[in-house]
């Protein structure tokens, strides 16, 4: 069993920056490859980023301004997002999952609460 917490969504403005975190528990946290989704009002969940051992993966609409990390030590992973825009606007979820695959598909065996991102323009 793992249980995610995000934390770090807010209010800012276009080309501003925000890191997202979340963290996990349970023993096991290494053993997940971790994921980012957003889903705007109206709009399916998407795939934003995951992330398994060191290779990471991103959504073409991220890809160069976003930047997924995580810290073993901590039971967190982040994610560091650059040049933000309107369209950035969603919750953002974190999630967990054995196979990448799955997450990089929009699938996690365990997701958080979500945060939200507002990207005023």
């Amino acid at each position: 069993q793992v249980q995610l917490v995000e934390s770090g969504g807010g209010l800012v403005q276009a080309g501003a920056s925000l890191r997202l975190s979340c963290a996990a528990s349970g023993r096991t946290f290494s053993s997940y490859a971790m994921g980012w989704f957003r889903q705007a009002p109206g709009n399916e969940r998407e795939f934003v980023a995951a992330i398994s051992g060191s290779v990471s993966y991103y959504a073409d609409s991220v890809k160069g301004r976003f930047t997924m990390s995580r810290d073993n030590a901590k039971n967190t992973v982040y994610l560091q997002m650059n040049s933000l825009k309107p369209e950035d606007t969603a919750v953002y979820y974190c999630g967990a999952a054995l196979l990448v695959a799955r997450l990089r598909l929009g699938v996690a065996d365990y997701r958080g609460q979500g945060t939200q991102v507002t990207v005023s323009s």
